[in-house]
């Protein structure tokens, strides 16, 4: 499919990526560059990929596909240093979970003779860097490409089949489209998360071991949404802010709505709000993001 890929970053997404293509042989030849030594020592400890640069620059030469897998915030840094390097009818892509503010970025620095398409594998877990990463992460997972550049045809079906050659559904929108949907499926939940568990436990600190003891599942899940890396979602929040902000305005509308119904004890107020979310959950089964199982469907250690 291609014959050399460079993996610009080796965290939990990148080293999976780099798992997925080693185990399903997808390429000749896999470079992967980081700037941490834990990183690339982990790599070569693990034996995961032959070819490990410090050197950026050395890392995506003669690379037919270029996968960044970093913090939002390092995109720019990372673009200008490979930028005279690139081989030319490469195709650049990402693993990042905002598109328009990147899209930005990339049109502003020129890019000739590149094709940037965009992707975003809504794939992942609360644990982060290498240790974490798995081949199977991407199966029956979706990955989301974005582009302004529809006549590249080629080089999109050649991205699709790379994604799904990893186990991926692929869906194609776009940029506004993603970052709109992913602040309501993705970055609210979080914003959600951060402040719920925070509220939980507060700054009194005389309940804080009993609450941590006696966790119901629904804080139980919280608590792992809110221990996702903080520096991929603090770009995140920044990036995606107009849409995050929008969405987060309707959550409290939503919010004033059922306090009012609790300081009235209206019964029917409440049933109202309680009833009309229980069918989006049967949904979302259907659709197969979840399964019915207990305990969010996940598997018992």
């Amino acid at each position: 499919m291609f014959n050399r890929i460079s993996i610009i970053g080796c965290g939990l997404i990148g080293s999976s990526i780099l798992r997925a293509i080693n185990e399903k042989k997808i390429a000749n030849e896999v470079n992967v560059f980081d700037k941490s030594k834990e990183v690339l020592s982990f790599i070569k400890q693990e034996n995961l990929c032959k070819n490990i640069f410090n050197d950026i620059t050395k890392c995506i030469q003669d690379s037919d596909l270029i996968i960044i897998s970093a913090p939002l915030s390092s995109y720019k840094e990372i673009i200008l240093s490979m930028k005279s390097n690139l081989k030319k009818n490469a195709i650049l892509t990402d693993t990042g979970s905002v598109k328009k503010e990147v899209n930005k970025i990339i049109k502003n620095l020129n890019l000739k003779d590149i094709v940037w398409v965009s992707s975003h594998p809504i794939a992942g877990t609360e644990e982060s860097g290498p240790k974490s990463g798995f081949s199977k992460l991407f199966e029956n997972r979706w990955c989301i490409i974005s582009t302004e550049e529809e006549s590249k045809e080629d080089e999109i079906k050649k991205l699709k089949k790379f994604w799904e050659s990893l186990g991926s559904k692929v869906k194609i929108m776009s940029m506004e489209e993603h970052d709109y949907i992913l602040s309501l499926t993705s970055h609210l939940p979080h914003a959600i998360a951060y402040n719920l568990v925070r509220t939980a436990i507060g700054n009194d600190s005389k309940f804080r071991n009993d609450i941590i003891q006696y966790s119901a599942g629904g804080l139980r899940d919280f608590t792992r949404i809110a221990s996702s890396n903080p520096i991929m979602w603090r770009d995140i929040f920044i990036d995606n802010s107009e849409n995050i902000l929008k969405v987060l305005n309707k959550f409290s509308d939503s919010l004033e709505e059922l306090k009012k119904a609790i300081s009235s004890k209206n019964p029917e107020g409440l049933n109202k709000i309680f009833s009309s979310t229980k069918e989006i959950r049967k949904e979302i089964v259907k659709a197969g993001q979840d399964t019915a199982k207990p305990d969010f469907g996940r598997k018992k250690n």
